[in-house]
């Protein structure tokens, strides 16, 4: 829910917050995004922060961004700079509110002594078969451990020694001491700490232990004083020990976690271990390849910040959990882009076309809009020569009845130009068809006849020795299936959709020459297109698809 949403009805989070401000509890509202720095975020992470962000700015209050860095394996400052970098991007800005759960290092192992010392924590050194054996199953109690009752004096020592680095991985772990027999099988005394020795990122080789999630992030969010702990619905599960954490340790606050839905989309999958598996296997270029769903890689496509922000509010914010169709993103995509992007021309399959008529050695300019959307955009001048180009699908030899478009003996517009007639077809010796020759009217500059004559169809094109040169990506989305990942007994790259990326060589009008990486169009009757931010040049433009002029995914699944 972001701060643009403010007039929309009150989601339940929202009423949580109202109550609490209105009651006193909180004088501020603290709100965070928690992520590890194990990959890239996706549209998945864009709705939590758009609604922990959200939040925080409808309400005056402040967002942390801190990241929960307690596992040295799997993480990278790569993606802490890339995270950073995506939030941003998104519209937030955290200021001075940046943390990493290795900052409260000390202080997270100082409550695990605190709760040692309280009776509420032991050492245990049970192996992953006897772990499992004493835990028991969500129908049947677990037992307690051979270890349950070590002496404190004892757990203290061990404590202190896994910390030291006298025992290898996993020797031996810190266990909560809570209720064996709970109903929740987190709450049957869950371990908090383990030992793995590991470069960290940030703190080096100073620590052989680390807190493990459940543990370290009550207690950050309470060192922060974070007033609503919002998270994914998996979470709720997991709240009660949330509580324990913060009830049973010395904190300045107390949080309160609250879960809501989290996004999933058709054609999509979220997983950041399935994601890296596409990146690992080269079946992407990377985690930026524009038909990942992470934000990079929509960055990259060219969706907006603003896009994106609409589609998490159009999401909303529920308890339940349900599949969102990926053509309401592409719609946001369309519909934001429709009012800002400028409008050229490209040719994405050219046909040459000759005026006849027309001097080889002139040429001339006409006036296109930049964009009709916006009254304030103005023009720009589109060169008209002999020698045209248009595309190839826009011809017809032997056109069908509702084929409106350029065939022999009619006459079509010219985008923004004239009004011209097909005289003859020229071929190459296997039948291909190789150029129109065309007259044109003078009369109609412009595109408008003088005797008011109606035309059926206007064309997009380009002048010949005015087109630049363009490699032109066209991405269709990365799965062939709505559900990729919903058979479990299917690997879910067998759905891999084999036509999802083309790469062809067009023609653009000359306005494009210099295009900033970024910078994003739409491509007049083609649809929206972004210059590469990675590899596109002065001297080789590169563009990438963004979404079409409309939704056209239902005709292909038919």
């Amino acid at each position: 829910m972001t701060a643009e949403s403010t007039d929309s009805p009150k989601n339940f989070i929202q009423q949580i917050i109202e109550q609490d401000l209105e009651s006193g509890k909180h004088e501020q509202v603290v709100t965070r995004f928690p992520p590890e720095p194990n990959g890239y975020l996706h549209i998945g992470h864009a709705k939590a922060i758009c609604v922990s962000y959200g939040l925080g700015e409808q309400y005056n209050g402040r967002y942390h961004l801190r990241f929960d860095d307690t596992n040295p394996e799997v993480e990278d400052v790569e993606y802490v700079e890339s995270i950073q970098n995506d939030i941003r991007w998104l519209g937030f800005d955290w200021g001075d509110h940046l943390h990493f759960a290795s900052d409260y290092f000390e202080r997270i192992y100082a409550c695990a002594v605190e709760l040692i010392k309280n009776d509420k924590a032991y050492v245990c050194d049970l192996d992953t078969d006897g772990f499992a054996e004493y835990r028991g199953t969500p129908t049947e109690p677990g037992r307690e451990t051979p270890h349950r009752n070590r002496p404190i004096e004892e757990s203290l020592d061990l404590f202190e020694r896994m910390r030291n680095g006298e025992f290898q991985d996993g020797t031996y772990v810190l266990r909560a001491k809570i209720d064996m027999a709970s109903d929740n099988l987190h709450l049957r005394d869950p371990v908090i700490y383990r030992i793995k020795h590991a470069h960290h990122h940030r703190t080096g080789n100073t620590w052989c232990l680390y807190p493990m999630y459940d543990f370290t992030h009550p207690l950050s969010d309470a060192f922060e004083c974070i007033t609503h702990s919002l998270c994914s619905i998996e979470f709720e599960v997991h709240r009660p020990l949330y509580d324990w954490v913060v009830e049973n340790c010395e904190t300045p606050a107390t949080p309160r976690q609250i879960e809501f839905a989290r996004l999933a989309l058709t054609y999509t999958v979220m997983s950041k271990r399935k994601l890296l598996q596409l990146v690992n296997e080269g079946l992407v270029s990377g985690w930026d390849d524009p038909r990942m769903p992470t934000l990079s890689g929509m960055r990259r496509r060219g969706y907006t910040p603003a896009a994106i922000r609409t589609f998490c509010d159009r999401v909303g914010v529920t308890k339940f959990p349900s599949t969102t169709d990926i053509g309401l993103l592409e719609w946001a995509v369309r519909d934001h882009l429709n009012k800002i992007a400028p409008r050229v021309m490209a040719v994405l399959n050219p046909l040459k076309v000759v005026i006849t008529n027309y001097p080889e050695d002139e040429d001339e300019q006409f006036e296109g809009n930049i964009n009709p959307e916006d009254e304030h955009s103005g023009t720009r001048s589109v060169p008209f020569s002999r020698e045209l180009y248009i595309e190839r699908e826009d011809f017809m030899e032997d056109p069908p009845r509702k084929f409106f478009r350029l065939a022999p003996g009619r006459e079509v517009r010219l985008r923004y130009a004239c009004l011209i007639t097909c005289n003859e077809v020229i071929k190459a010796a296997d039948g291909t068809i190789t150029e129109i020759h065309c007259t044109w009217d003078p009369e109609s500059r412009g595109g408008s006849a003088p005797d008011g004559r109606k035309v059926k169809s206007t064309l997009h094109w380009v002048s010949a020795k005015h087109a630049l040169n363009a490699e032109v990506r066209l991405y269709d989305r990365l799965f062939k299936v709505e559900s990729p990942d919903g058979d479990k007994e299917v690997d879910f790259k067998e759905h891999l959709n084999p036509d999802s990326c083309h790469t062809i060589n067009a023609l653009v009008e000359p306005s494009l020459d210099g295009a900033e990486p970024g910078a994003i169009y739409q491509f007049e009757r083609l649809g929206y297109f972004c210059v590469d931010n990675k590899d596109s040049s002065a001297e080789q433009l590169v563009f990438n698809k963004t979404v079409g002029l409309r939704d056209s995914w239902g005709n292909k699944k038919q």
